[in-house]
């Protein structure tokens, strides 16, 4: 059975990449359409000439990105409006126009928590995701952004509550908590090892955060070991959208 096809949905360039890089090269790998959506920073900045080339290596096709503004950094997008502060049906529809023109099988985005770090476009980014997921199969929702298209099923990338023996050290020095769910809660656990190389590889082509110390920073710092320790296995939880979905890896 050829793998489904996916689209990633994430906040800022390096999101796909430390979240989903995994499963994205895995499902590039045996032949299946990815792409990827960015929702925030301006298609001529240097972070979106990073994520392109971030995507390439992971086989995830051209940026998609919307333009918004980064919450925490306005330059991200001149006399654009904060993701977080955009009209809810604006960006619904948006994405919507992006999930009908990929037309995946599975979609992927941050938890309800924003992942780790609970960045606000993180959490804005799950919300807004969510309703474009169910918004994109009804003809009567944004019918100017194309055919309907159901995906199959939604994945949020989350970490459980053991992921913190593996990253714990590492985050301490932020200072900042870290945002983990119950191992019950996870419904897909894929080992990524065998295409960590190139998840690492477009991890580290984010170099604008590499330099500032982000987490492609931290990433870049550490042994091969400790980044297979980190890196090597993503978590998902799964809400289906219908009655058969798929499971990404």
């Amino acid at each position: 059975m050829p793998a489904p096809s996916l689209l990633a949905v994430f906040a800022h360039p390096d999101d796909e990449s430390l979240s989903a890089g995994g499963i994205l090269a895995r499902h590039a790998s045996a032949g299946a359409r990815t792409a990827v959506v960015t929702p925030t920073w301006s298609a001529d900045t240097p972070r979106a000439a990073e994520l392109a080339e971030a995507l390439r290596i992971l086989g995830a096709g051209p940026p998609r990105m919307l333009g918004y503004a980064d919450s925490r950094v306005p330059r991200s997008a001149p006399g654009r409006p904060r993701w977080c502060d955009a009209p809810l049906d604006e960006a619904v529809g948006d994405l919507v126009a992006h999930l009908r023109d990929v037309r995946p099988e599975i979609v992927v985005t941050h938890d309800a928590y924003g992942g780790l770090t609970g960045h606000e476009d993180h959490v804005h980014t799950h919300r807004v995701t969510t309703l474009a997921v169910h918004a994109a199969g009804l003809e009567r929702l944004f019918p100017d952004t194309g055919e309907p298209w159901q995906p199959s099923a939604l994945y949020l990338a989350t970490h459980p509550h053991s992921a913190l023996r593996a990253w714990g050290g590492h985050w301490a020095p932020t200072g900042k908590a870290m945002r983990t769910v119950p191992g019950e809660r996870v419904s897909a656990t894929v080992d990524v090892t065998p295409w960590l190389d190139r998840k690492i590889a477009a991890v580290l082509a984010h170099r604008t955060e590499v330099a500032r110390g982000a987490a492609p920073g931290l990433i870049a710092a550490l042994s091969t070991p400790e980044r297979e320790r980190l890196l090597g296995t993503e978590w998902y939880t799964c809400h289906d959208l219908t009655p058969t979905a798929p499971v990404p890896g």
